[in-house]
């Protein structure tokens, strides 16, 4: 009776498919982008804005603040990219080594 028990309650708790540093790791690397996705393209906007397109081209106020907006939109799907990259190698590379175990 206490084996058809023990059984259950391993029936009921879900498998373990990633071991603790692989859930670091990957919580390091959303906070990683989550970062990147929040302060590049903000410090894009106000760099290339003051120092680019008002500054070194003369673009009106007006101009400028669309045309860097343009440039934190690009900004922002380019961090997008690379974490869709990285986060896919990671985990094709946990799926590789969790088969040939």
């Amino acid at each position: 009776m206490e084996q058809l028990g023990k059984a259950a309650l391993n029936a009921l708790q879900p498998p373990e498919f990633r071991n603790e540093s692989s859930l670091a790791s990957t919580l390091k690397t959303l906070l990683f982008f989550t970062a990147l996705m929040i302060t590049v393209p903000i410090g894009l906007y106000f760099t290339i804005k003051s120092y680019i397109f008002v500054g070194a081209l003369g673009m009106s106020t007006r101009d400028s603040y669309f045309y860097a907006a343009i440039v934190a939109v690009v900004a922002v799907h380019v961090v997008l990219a690379v974490f869709v990259y990285v986060a896919w190698n990671e985990g094709s590379r946990q799926w590789r080594e969790g088969k040939q175990d």
